[in-house]
C-alpha cells in the first residue's frame, strides 16, 4: 500500500459544519472542543516532561481545522507545528484561520515522509480508517518520526458508555469502527513503535467537575471517555521491540 492509497475520506462533505456537528456531540458532557482539546496536551505535555522531552517539530495527524497547533507552540513548547489531513476543505480552513511562520497545513498526498518529525499527535483518527489501511498509516507515521521520536495517539475509548452515545450523535463518527487500549497498543507494536504507557482521561463530566481534580489518580483505568497510547520510534533497530 503506497501513502496515496492514505487519502480518502469524506470529511470534506461535512467541513463547512464540522465544528457545530462536533459542538452538537460534545454538549451533553457540558464541555466544548477546546475544554477537550487542551485537556489533551496538557496530559501529553506532563508526560513528554517526565521523559525529559522537549519536542521542537510537532507533526498533527488529522488536523482537521488546525485548532490545536496555537497549544503545541504554547503548551508544548514546539518551535514549529505541521497539519496533515486527507480533507482539502478542512486544510483550506486551517491555513486561513491558523496558518503562520510557525505552523503550516498540507495534505497526505502532498508530504512525504522525512524521518524528522520530533512528535506526531493523532487524535479520533484512527476510528475513521478502514481496518485494512491502518497498518500503513502506522508506518507513514513511523517514517515521518526521527529516530527516539514520540508518537501520541489518542483514541475514543469503546468501553465509556457516554463516548459510544456522543459518537452517535456526531454525523461524520456513524460508520466509525472504534478501537479498544489493548487493539491499539498491538497496532503500534506489530508497527514497529515501543509502547511507553497508556492513559485513560474525561472520567467526569461537567456537573460533576468537582472530581476531575482525581482523575489523573485514576488514568490507568479503563474508564475514562479517550485515552492515550504514548509510543516512541526506537533510536535504532537494535532498540526495537
Amino acid at each position: 500500500m503506497t501513502d496515496k492509497t492514505l487519502s480518502s475520506t469524506g470529511f470534506d462533505d461535512y467541513a463547512e459544519g464540522y465544528d457545530e456537528a462536533l459542538a452538537k456531540g460534545l454538549s451533553v458532557s457540558g464541555e466544548d472542543k477546546e475544554y477537550f482539546a487542551r485537556g489533551r496536551v496538557l496530559w501529553l505535555s506532563e508526560c513528554l516532561r517526565q521523559l525529559s522531552t522537549k519536542p521542537q517539530s510537532v507533526m498533527d495527524f488529522g488536523c482537521g481545522t488546525g485548532s490545536a497547533s496555537q497549544l503545541f507552540l504554547n503548551v508544548i513548547g514546539a518551535e514549529f507545528v505541521l497539519g496533515i489531513d486527507s480533507s482539502q476543505k478542512l486544510l483550506d480552513i486551517a491555513r486561513q484561520t491558523c496558518g503562520s511562520e510557525r505552523s503550516a497545513f498540507v495534505s497526505i498526498d502532498e508530504y512525504r515522509p522525512s524521518g524528522t518529525a520530533d512528535l506526531v499527535f493523532c487524535n479520533g483518527v484512527f476510528h475513521h480508517i478502514p481496518l485494512r489501511s491502518r497498518a500503513a498509516v502506522v508506518g507513514y507515521i513511523y517514517r515521518s518520526l526521527r529516530p527516539g521520536g514520540i508518537f501520541a495517539l489518542w483514541e475514543n475509548n469503546p468501553w465509556n458508555p457516554g463516548t459510544r452515545y456522543v459518537m452517535r450523535r456526531i454525523p461524520f463518527d456513524h460508520d466509525a469502527i472504534t478501537l479498544t487500549h489493548a487493539e491499539t497498543r498491538r497496532l503500534l507494536l506489530d508497527g514497529g513503535f515501543e509502547v511507553l504507557r497508556t492513559d485513560f482521561m474525561f472520567i467526569f463530566p461537567k456537573v460533576l467537575r468537582w472530581f476531575r481534580w482525581m482523575e489523573p489518580h485514576f488514568s490507568r483505568l479503563p474508564i475514562g471517555a479517550q485515552y492515550q497510547v504514548l509510543a516512541r520510534k526506537p533510536a535504532s533497530k537494535w532498540t526495537a521491540l
